[in-house]
C-alpha cells in the first residue's frame, strides 16, 4: 500500500513481532531483590506479556503477591485493566449515593412506595445486571422499601417472554427467589396505558405496571447502537416497556420520510443530538419519567469499567461519554479505502455478528469509498431472521417490506444492502460463502490480495491510483473513529 492515512487500533501481529525483538536485562537500583523474584516467575513469558501490555495500553503494571507455596508471585496488569471495577457492590453503592443530576437514591424513595425495577432481557446479559442489582435492592431495603414493595419488569420490547431459567440468569438466584418478576407484553392492549403523543407523532403506550408504580428505576448497560446512537438509558422504556405501535412508529424514524429514500443519514452510531430516533425515545421516556437510573459500562472483555447512576437522562448521557473514552479512537481523516475486521471469532461467526464492524468502517470512509471486510463466517446463513431478508432483487422492494414489518434484524440487513450500493464492499471469506455474499450486494474474495486487486481497479477508475489513502481497523466492532 502506497499511502496509509492511519491504523485505527493495533495490529496484533505487528505488536507480537515488536515484542519478540525486545529483551529484558534487569531491574536497575534493585533494592527489593526483584531480579531474583522475576527469574523465579517464568521470566520469558512474563516479560512477553508485560511488553505486549505496555505496547497496547501505553503502560503496564507488574503486581507482586504471595503464592500458595509462600513464594512471591508476579502478575501482569495491563493499562486498560487498571480502570476495571473489582468491587462491584462498592462501585454500585458509590454511584447510587453520589448520583449524577439528582439526589441520592435513598432520598428519592419513601416508606410505602411501590418500586418497579426495570431490567434488560436475556439478549442483554452482557450488561451483567445480576452482579450490581443486589446492591441497588439493598439500598432500597435500607431506605425503608421491603422486598414485598419491589417488583421487577423485564423490558422485552417486542421480544418473547423469558423462561424461569433465563430470569435466574438475568437476576441471579437470590433476587429471582425474593422478588416478583414480570415480562413486559408489547402486544396486549390491556397491558399498556396510553400516555400521549410525542412531537414526532409517536403514540406513547407504556407498560401498565410501570405507570402505576410509585417509583421506577431503570437498569441496563450502555454501548453504541446502530441507529439510536447509544443503547441503555431511555431504551429501557422505549422499546423496553413500550407497546408495539409505539415501537414501530419510533423505529421507522430510522428510515427517511419518503419511501425510496432508504436509511436516514442522521440516525447512526454514536449520534445523539439531531438523531430523531434517540430524541423520540427520550420523549417517550419522559412521559414515564423514571425517578432513577443505574447503568453499567463494560469493556471488550465483558468486565465492568464504570457504573453510572442518577437522573435517567443526565446519568445515561454521562455514560455515553465514558463509552466514547473506551471505544473512541482519534483518527486523522476519512480514507478512500478501509480494511477492517470484526476481531475474529466469535465476532465473525456469522454475517449478523460480523457486520457490526461495518458502521464504524463507514464512519472512517470517504464517500464512494471502498470497504474490504475480512470475515470468516462459518455460519453465514444464521440467524434466518436476518439472512432471509436478502431475498429481494432491488432496494425499493426491500425497503417497502421493511416499512411494513420493521424488525431489528431486517433493518440491519437493509442497512448492509444500502451500504453495498453506496460504497464498494468487498468481503474476504471462505469460497463456500460466495453465493451468500453476492445476495447481500457485496463482492466476494478469497484472499486479501485478491480483494486488494479489485480495490486497485476501482481506485484507478476513480483516478486515485497514486493518491489513495487507507484506514485499517483490525477490531472494528470495538472501535469508533473520531475526527478532529
Amino acid at each position: 500500500f502506497r499511502t496509509f492515512t492511519e491504523v485505527l487500533g493495533w495490529c496484533g501481529k505487528a505488536v507480537d513481532s515488536l515484542a519478540d525483538r525486545l529483551l529484558w536485562r534487569e531491574f536497575r537500583d534493585d533494592n527489593f531483590d526483584l531480579n531474583t523474584i522475576y527469574c523465579m516467575n517464568n521470566a520469558d513469558v512474563l516479560f512477553d506479556s508485560a511488553v505486549l501490555s505496555a505496547l497496547i495500553s501505553s503502560c503496564c503494571f507488574v503486581y507482586i503477591s504471595q503464592a500458595e507455596n509462600g513464594f512471591p508471585r508476579l502478575q501482569v496488569i495491563d493499562g486498560g485493566s487498571v480502570s476495571k471495577i473489582t468491587d462491584i457492590k462498592h462501585a454500585t453503592l458509590e454511584a447510587v449515593r453520589n448520583p449524577i443530576g439528582t439526589q441520592a437514591l435513598s432520598k428519592l424513595v419513601h416508606e410505602g412506595d411501590k418500586v418497579a425495577l426495570i431490567v434488560s432481557d436475556i439478549t442483554r446479559t452482557w450488561s451483567r445486571t445480576k452482579d450490581y442489582l443486589p446492591a441497588v435492592v439493598e439500598e432500597l431495603n435500607n431506605s425503608g422499601i421491603p422486598d414485598a414493595d419491589i417488583f421487577v419488569i423485564i423490558a422485552t420490547g417486542t421480544h418473547r417472554d423469558n423462561d424461569d431459567e433465563e430470569k435466574r440468569l438475568i437476576l441471579g438466584d437470590a433476587l429471582f427467589a425474593r422478588l416478583q418478576v414480570f415480562d413486559h407484553d408489547a402486544y396486549g392492549s390491556e397491558a399498556n396505558v396510553f400516555l400521549g403523543t410525542t412531537s414526532r407523532g409517536t403514540p406513547v403506550y407504556i407498560d401498565k405496571r410501570a405507570v402505576e408504580a410509585d417509583k421506577v428505576i431503570l437498569t441496563g448497560g450502555i454501548t453504541t447502537h446502530l441507529f439510536a446512537g447509544f443503547g441503555g438509558g431511555r431504551k429501557s422504556v422505549m422499546p423496553g416497556l413500550a407497546g408495539v405501535e409505539t415501537i414501530k412508529h419510533n423505529h421507522l424514524l430510522a428510515l427517511t420520510d419518503e419511501v425510496g429514500g432508504g436509511v436516514n443519514q442522521e440516525t447512526y452510531l454514536t449520534k445523539i443530538e439531531g438523531n430523531r430516533v434517540s430524541e423520540d425515545m427520550c420523549e417517550v421516556c419522559a412521559f414515564l419519567n423514571p425517578c432513577f437510573l443505574v447503568n453499567s459500562i463494560m469493556d471488550a472483555e465483558g468486565d465492568f469499567v464504570r457504573i453510572v447512576a442518577g437522573h435517567w437522562y443526565d446519568a445515561w448521557y454521562a455514560g455515553t461519554q465514558e463509552v466514547m473514552k473506551l471505544q473512541g479512537v482519534e483518527a486523522k481523516a476519512k480514507a478512500d479505502v478501509v480494511i477492517g475486521s470484526s476481531g475474529g471469532y466469535p465476532m465473525d461467526i456469522n454475517l449478523y455478528q460480523g457486520m457490526k464492524s461495518y458502521a464504524p468502517a463507514q464512519m472512517a470512509m470517504q464517500p464512494n469509498g471502498i470497504f474490504i471486510a475480512l470475515l470468516d463466517c462459518p455460519d453465514i446463513y444464521e440467524p434466518p431472521s436476518f439472512f432471509d431478508c436478502f431475498r429481494f432483487n432491488d432496494e425499493l422492494s426491500m425497503e417497502k417490506e421493511l416499512r411494513a414489518g420493521f424488525t431489528i434484524p431486517f433493518y440491519i440487513a437493509f442497512y448492509m444492502y444500502c451500504m453495498s450500493k453506496q460504497f464498494t464492499v468487498i468481503m474476504v471469506t471462505r469460497p463456500e460463502n460466495f453465493d451468500a455474499v453476492r445476495r447481500t450486494g457485496q463482492i466476494p474474495a478469497a484472499t486479501l490480495a485478491e480483494a486488494w486487486t479489485l480495490a486497485q481497479k476501482k481506485l484507478m477508475a476513480q483516478g486515485k491510483a497514486e493518491t489513495y489513502t487507507v484506514n485499517i481497523m483490525p477490531y472494528g466492532v470495538n472501535t469508533v473513529p473520531m475526527f478532529k
